[in-house]
């Protein structure tokens, strides 16, 4: 896998982690509520209930680690800070292994620093992939297409002893996953994706982990500044809708709703040119996964046939449709990729 590539991949799955680990099964019964109906109550309303704990219990805790990204016989890590006041989470990853990249984010703000060139990408990630994203979208989402599942016994991670908890998908558009839940606090230690035979796609686990470390957002907050004698990337993106840009799906993938649409903004473009087509990124959740619809004009130099690509569980699938190349890509498996870039459809 390209270091880049790497780098990005760490990130993403620490953002898992880093909403998840604050209360995803935070007790008991938040996940009795996921999987059985309280009495008097619809499935659907214990998961609206447990979404709002987990909404609530994702303010209140700051720590450090280092955690490891596994796929295959391929091993990344990374060091982590993270804080959270209420109002706005802020964290910093340091990869450990490979080119030197830092990583600090506050909200939606991102800037990732590059030594070896002395660059730095600044760009906003409104929609970063969390697992979960569950406040996004639809409460009913998990209950119709995830069933949950609690292990018997207990395991050991990062020195912590956890319960082990599954959500099993229902059906062929998405994955699986397994998770580690430290049994105090209820924060996830460890996550697994896994695939139609329960086989492990890719892992993320803390190897050692500091709670409630001594975390400051104003420490954190300082870190957003350029670093002297680099240079700024700037990434600009707007928001906008599918029926802006002249797209739709034909048939919607069982469980995935809209999430966000970004279109990638060209400031080269001189005034009074036309402007060409802008890439853009369509993104879609069930509440669990995320994939990205991406957008671009067709150039027969870079592009071909149909494409399939494998690293983990992200995967990707690409084809022309009329003048542009799509390319559907997230933690789904090849069937729900495939059906999101075959339903697209241009409308203007």
């Amino acid at each position: 896998m390209a270091v880049q590539t790497w780098c990005d991949r760490i990130f993403k799955l620490f953002s898992a982690l880093a909403l998840v680990c604050h209360g995803l099964l935070a007790t008991n019964t938040a996940i009795a509520q996921l999987a059985t109906p309280t009495k008097g109550s619809t499935a659907e309303r214990s998961v609206s209930e447990w979404l709002v704990r987990l909404h609530d219990a994702s303010r209140n805790r700051a720590y450090t680690g280092t955690f490891v990204v596994s796929v295959g016989s391929q091993m990344s890590s990374a060091r982590i800070w993270h804080v959270c006041d209420g109002s706005q989470q802020l964290e910093r990853v340091d990869t450990l292994s490979g080119p030197a990249r830092t990583t600090v984010r506050r909200n939606d703000e991102v800037m990732t620093f590059v030594p070896e060139s002395r660059l730095t990408v600044v760009e906003r990630r409104s929609s970063l992939g969390l697992f979960p994203a569950l406040l996004q979208t639809p409460s009913h989402a998990l209950a119709d297409f995830y069933v949950l599942r609690q292990g018997a016994g207990a395991e050991r991670v990062a020195g912590l002893e956890t319960d082990v908890i599954e959500f099993q998908p229902k059906d062929e558009w998405r994955f699986g996953y397994r998770v580690w839940s430290e049994k105090k606090t209820g924060l996830v230690l460890k996550l697994q994706t896994l695939d139609a035979q329960q086989r492990v796609l890719e892992q993320v686990a803390f190897s050692e982990l500091n709670l409630d470390a001594p975390v400051r957002v104003d420490q954190l907050s300082k870190l957003m500044k350029n670093r002297p004698g680099y240079t700024v990337q700037q990434v600009v993106v707007a928001q906008s809708t599918p029926e802006a840009q002249g797209w739709r799906l034909k048939q919607p993938v069982p469980g995935y709703t809209t999430t966000a649409l970004h279109v990638r903004v060209d400031d080269k473009v001189t005034s009074g040119a036309q402007k060409p087509v802008a890439p853009i990124q369509w993104v879609f959740s069930d509440g669990l996964a995320s994939v990205s619809l991406f957008v671009e004009p067709f150039d027969a130099a870079r592009h071909g046939a149909e494409l399939r690509v494998a690293t983990g569980a992200t995967h990707s699938y690409s084809r022309r449709v009329d003048a542009f190349w799509v390319t559907a890509v997230g933690e789904a498996p090849f069937a729900a990729l495939r059906q999101f870039a075959q339903e697209i459809e241009r409308v203007r």
